[in-house]
């Protein structure tokens, strides 16, 4: 297969074409094509020479494919299906509201961490997506110019694919690349401890921490990757930096009936978060999967729950559910035709 440049930074896309015979100049030139003006083929470049353009169609490609289906929801939200060129499924979300427009991506095809409550965990997993997948993701979508937020939260651990993220999200953020804020932008993360270290040390992006419970063992029965990546471990590491400026760390914490949502995991919240300047939770509705045995808390539990949070110091929200019914909110990706 040829050598894709989607994906690529700018000093790699430089080193592989001074390889193939062309001059430096032309990788600046490659990157305004691919990252600014989008484009998809090797005709398309204006610019470059005949000759160039052959170089590079012998050995290279620009990476770029098509979605091969998507649903709608009632709601606006929109979902998908991208299949990678090793023939796996992965899906992406894009959610409209009145102050932003969100693609929701995915860095791997299915996972490893097994959440209990996650339709994606049942999938196994298939591959980590390159850096190619990713962007493609971002610029293949319909809706891609209109975009304001990108959130690494669909399908897989983007931190069990840290470079491939980190690298991705550098495009996304050089003047040469994509040139968005980094606040713009939020990975997502069950806390695998050096890879979160690596992200926070090597960019600037927001953090959200899949948390769903401040107690260990409770937390190791809805999410088996406790036991290598204990919550705990995480904690002190985000202690160590500081969130109250730009850059966020968001805990997100998808509420079960009669499991996390009493007065004592209020107060275990509460007791674990408050040392970690400048953060906040975002509550989610459980979304439910088939044949899971638990069950999401109610609209009037939620809201107490938000409630006392914030009455105790701690900055919390409730997360708006999107795309249910078209298999597309929090937890209910699985890569399927609609």
């Amino acid at each position: 297969m040829k050598e894709a440049l989607l994906g690529k930074t700018l000093e790699q896309i430089t080193d592989l074409i001074t390889q193939i015979g062309m001059r430096r100049f032309v990788g600046a030139q490659l990157t305004d094509w691919i990252y600014k003006k989008r484009v998809s083929s090797f005709d398309e470049l204006t610019n470059l020479s005949k000759q160039n353009k052959e170089l590079l169609a012998n050995s290279c490609q620009i990476g770029r494919y098509s979605y091969c289906d998507s649903a709608l929801s009632v709601d606006g939200t929109q979902k998908y299906l991208f299949e990678t060129p090793r023939g796996n499924k992965i899906e992406s979300v894009y959610i409209p509201s009145e102050t932003s427009k969100t693609l929701c991506i995915s860095s791997q095809s299915g996972c490893k961490m097994g959440c209990r409550f996650c339709m994606t965990a049942r999938l196994g997993f298939l591959e980590s997506l390159s850096a190619t997948d990713i962007i493609n993701q971002v610029l293949s979508v319909d809706q891609s110019e209109q975009l304001t937020n990108i959130v690494f939260m669909g399908m897989g651990e983007p931190l069990d694919n840290v470079d491939e993220v980190l690298r991705s999200c550098e495009i996304l953020t050089a003047a040469w690349g994509l040139a968005w804020s980094p606040t713009r932008i939020t990975v997502s993360t069950i806390g695998v401890y050096d890879s979160l270290q690596k992200i926070l040390d090597n960019s600037k992006v927001n953090i959200a921490v899949s948390l769903h419970t401040p107690f260990a063992d409770e937390r190791l029965k809805l999410m088996p990757s406790e036991n290598k990546n204990p919550i705990v471990q995480t904690i002190e590491l985000l202690k160590k930096y500081d969130f109250s400026h730009q850059r966020r760390v968001s805990f997100e914490y998808i509420m079960f009936e009669g499991v996390n949502d009493t007065e004592r995991h209020i107060k275990g919240l509460v007791d674990m978060l408050k040392p970690i300047r400048g953060c906040r939770v975002n509550l989610i509705r459980f979304h439910q999967i088939p044949d899971s045995p638990l069950k999401g808390s109610s609209d009037t539990r939620i809201k107490e729950f938000n409630t006392a949070l914030n009455k105790s110091g701690v900055t919390t929200t409730t997360r708006n559910s999107r795309g249910e019914d078209i298999f597309a909110a929090c937890g209910m990706l699985a890569a399927k035709r609609s």
